[in-house]
């Protein structure tokens, strides 16, 4: 099983709304004692064994709207289908601190889940999105590449861990348990009036 973070390398862009996916995997790494494993130019792993299965964690060292190029290089030399592919991003449709599984489908514009889908010629991989706050379109580029605010910052610090436990429960237990455990609770706050 391969979990992807999504994420910009470089201090520069660390904290950034765009690198969320980077935290829930460093969250991970920490939670599972993950051992080293791959280091190549346009990625790092790290493995661990989880429910008695061998998992992947993988920072791409590309920039996010290149991804894919890490995916497709680690893809040469593992053979993974498309189900044992977990995609961890930021999304700026959802609320700060919302999670959201989905089993396929499209990018959203996201350019780092578009450069995924290129890579594998799908949309039929998983994905786990994190809500980092919304903002109209003439100011995105520069909202995923900031800082969140003190705020918005306490709830990720709250959400990242659980984070981290939904993608152990997407491992252990699949994506149609890992939607029902994790996706309930946004969906209802949606919902309200």
């Amino acid at each position: 099983m391969l979990v992807v973070g999504l994420g910009n390398p470089g201090a520069r862009y660390e904290r950034t709304r765009h690198n969320v996916g980077w935290r829930v995997l460093a969250a991970l790494e920490a939670r599972w004692r993950c051992e080293p494993a791959e280091s190549a130019p346009l990625y790092r792993t790290r493995r661990a064994e989880v429910a008695g299965r061998a998992v992947h964690l993988m920072w791409p060292l590309t920039y996010m709207n290149e991804s894919g190029q890490a995916l497709a290089s680690w893809l040469a030399v593992h053979a993974t289908a498309e189900s044992e592919v977990l995609v961890v991003s930021d999304d700026v449709y959802l609320p700060v601190g919302t999670l959201r599984f989905r089993p396929q489908g499209s990018s959203g514009g996201h350019r780092g889940l578009e450069s995924i889908e290129q890579s594998l010629a799908s949309r039929a991989f998983a994905r786990l999105r994190i809500g980092v706050g919304q903002v109209d379109a003439a100011g995105l580029r520069e909202h995923v590449l900031e800082g969140f605010e003190p705020e918005e910052e306490a709830a990720m610090t709250e959400i990242v861990p659980r984070a981290a436990e939904a993608v152990e429960c997407w491992v252990r237990d699949g994506i149609g348990a890992a939607m029902n455990r994790f996706n309930r609770k946004a969906d209802k706050e949606a919902e309200a009036p």
